[in-house]
């Protein structure tokens, strides 16, 4: 499933890098994210910042960019 952009900038507000994918899906599921998306970010590894979250998962978002 593709994720829009925007949609993980939601899903990942507050977070406080570095983070791991349990720790970014924790915090994903308790903005209301999809299960989808929570699934795919419990996967990561520890990222420094929203770009890393975006690089890992870049072959499953589309849409806008955002702001």
């Amino acid at each position: 499933m593709a994720f829009q952009v925007t949609e993980v900038q939601k899903a990942l507000k507050g977070a406080d890098y570095p983070m791991d994918g349990d720790e970014l899906a924790a915090l994903a599921k308790d903005n209301g994210a999809p299960d989808d998306l929570v699934g795919a970010l419990r996967g990561l590894p520890e990222v420094e910042g929203p770009n890393g979250v975006m690089k890992h998962l870049s072959g499953q978002l589309g849409g806008s960019t955002g702001d």
